[in-house]
Parts: C-alpha cells; structure tokens; sequence
C-alpha cells in the first residue's frame, strides 16, 4: 500500500499509513484512500468508488487522472484551489530569528503549552477546532500531540499545533482567532512549536492552505516545493467549518 503514496510524505498521509491517525481504504491492489482530518488522499489507479467515499471537504488527486475524475464525478460541487507543499532543512532554521519572534508578543499576550483545560477549550472554540480536534481525544493529544497557545488575560487567541503526527514527524496547524488577525500572533506560536520540535528531534511539517499561509511559512524558515490543486467539496464539510489557517 505504501508504494500507492510513495509520492507524499506529508505527516498526513504518513500517520495514515503508519495507523497511527485517520484512516486508510483501498479498492483491490491497486487505489487507495487515506483521510485525516479535513483531508482526503486519492492515490493510485482513479477509481470512482473512492471518490464516493471520501467524506472530508478537501480532495487531494495523486495524479491528473484522479483529478479527471474528480471534475467529471463532482462537477461544479468540487472547487479547485491552489495548495502549496513546503519544506525545510531543520539545520538551515535559523534559532534565534524564531526565538525573537516568539518574544515579539504585543503587551500583555503570553505563549502557553496546551495542556488538558486548554485542549477543551480550542475544542469548543469553531475558530481553533482544528489545531487539536483530528485526535480521539484529549488522553490521545496529550500522549501524542504538540501545541502552544497565545493568550490574553484568560482569552485564548491564536495556536499551533499538530494537526497530525506520525513516526519522527507532525503536521502543523496554525490558526488564529479572526479578531485578532495581523498582530504576528500566529507567527509567534508557530516559532514556538517549530522550536519545541528542532529541541525534540521532530520535523515540523507543513503544507500552507493558501498564499497567507506559504508567506508565514516563508518567514519562519521554510521554502516553497511546489504549488498543487486540491478541490473544496463543500457538501463534505464537517461541523460546517472552513479550513482557517492564519
């Protein structure tokens, strides 16, 4: 199976694969789909009976076939939208460019590690539901997981955390509540999370939803691999959310 995704080494897919988060179906030997999250991997031989089982709102082809066959199942209900694969050299992230960042607070706001209370609440919160809500549940994210958090007074405004985590890797979710936007809130708990994981030995991966989310990560130390299409399908969104990385 892993041959089918041999393409992708998105944390995502990787924690599918690995068992660890999300699942994975496959249609003989030769299609598979692994979903996490708000994602859907379409890998291998296009087949239409996994598109019919994909049950998250954001549908990544693994080939121009699949992405055929996606516009000609799904029609105008799949929108197309860029997506944009990073990278980084862990050794080339510059330290103390992160740590400045993280200590560039507006006054009064502090960076917290998110432990159980603070869990439930970006759980609660629509804003912050995804930088912890692909986990079982808080036992899982605190075993598993990785995240920061910026407050004001009791207020939680913006976090980082792993969307997903596989074997020496997490994928990393950044979001921001809207009224708190253009304050370098996100840039500051996204260098915190980088940090913690060059100090644990974990690469921090990272995979930016649009162009807000490339150039943050283009100041944080990462590089562009490449632009791909991915589809919004509306009609498979979860809780009635949109993707919010900021």
């Amino acid at each position: 199976m892993e041959t089918l995704f041999s393409g992708w080494d998105a944390p995502m897919v990787r924690a599918c694969l690995q068992g660890r988060m999300g699942r994975v179906q496959t249609l003989g030997a030769d299609s598979a789909l692994a979903s996490i999250g708000d994602f859907c991997f379409l890998a291998g031989e296009p087949v239409p009976e996994l598109v019919e089982r994909t049950d998250a709102p954001i549908l990544v082809p693994g080939s121009a076939g699949w992405e055929e066959l996606i516009r000609r199942m799904l029609g105008e209900r799949a929108v197309p939208f860029t997506r944009y694969a990073v990278h980084c050299r862990p050794e080339d992230l510059q330290k103390d460019k992160l740590i400045h960042f993280t200590r560039s607070l507006p006054q009064g706001y502090r960076i917290q590690p998110v432990g159980r209370e603070i869990y439930f609440t970006l759980v609660e919160e629509e804003w912050a539901w995804d930088l912890c809500g692909c986990f079982a549940d808080v036992e899982e994210f605190l075993e598993q997981g990785l995240g920061f958090v910026v407050t004001r007074g009791g207020l939680l405004v913006a976090g980082a955390c792993s969307y997903a985590v596989c074997d020496g890797a997490i994928e990393i979710e950044i979001d921001t509540r809207p009224d708190f936007r253009r304050m370098g809130l996100a840039k500051a708990c996204g260098a915190r999370l980088i940090l913690e994981c060059l100090a644990r030995g974990i690469y921090p991966g990272w995979d930016a939803h649009n162009e807000q989310s490339l150039a943050l990560a283009e100041k944080l130390g990462y590089r562009l691999d490449h632009p791909y299409t991915a589809f919004w399908v509306e009609e498979k969104v979860r809780c009635q959310r949109e993707p919010n990385i900021n």
